[in-house]
């Protein structure tokens, strides 16, 4: 099939843009890093404060015991808060802490400037062409999580 290449290709790129993006993210930190996994539970909680641990679960695809193992890194680190749950007290809710708050901003910051910096060495019709593809690749990222919901 002639689309066989493109998707390939496509998926291809995709990967190799974040894992290089995760990998100069590393460079310069004065901190540990934090793995692809604890930034988006602590994007997620920045999203959805008091979320719990099983939501958070099922919006991350992972498993419980997954989240809850991230959730105790994080709270160790300073990071994220666990409260019990006042409407069950068996469950919790997870929110930011100032220090979240700041690493994940920080996060946001030098990862918006790496791109940023490399786009700009791109020519006027590459950035426009990047540009125009992202109504597609939005459109692309909510079938993937529409199928990764239903399943």
């Amino acid at each position: 099939m002639a689309n066989d290449a493109f998707t390939e290709e496509l998926a291809d790129a995709l990967v190799r843009i974040q894992r290089l993006i995760r990998r100069r993210l590393r460079g310069g930190l004065t901190v540990p890093r934090l793995r692809g996994a604890e930034v988006e539970l602590l994007r997620l909680v920045e999203a959805r404060p008091g979320i719990g641990i099983s939501e958070a679960a099922r919006r991350l695809h992972l498993a419980g015991n997954s989240v809850s193992t991230l959730v105790n890194q994080l709270v160790r680190d300073g990071y994220l808060v666990r409260e019990t749950d006042p409407a069950d007290r068996r469950g919790a809710r997870l929110l930011l802490t100032g220090a979240g708050e700041k690493r994940l901003g920080d996060w946001r910051r030098r990862r918006a400037e790496l791109v940023d910096r490399h786009v700009s060495r791109l020519d006027d019709a590459d950035r426009e062409a990047l540009r125009a593809a992202l109504p597609a690749l939005r459109k692309l990222a909510a079938t993937l999580h529409e199928e990764a919901e239903e399943s």
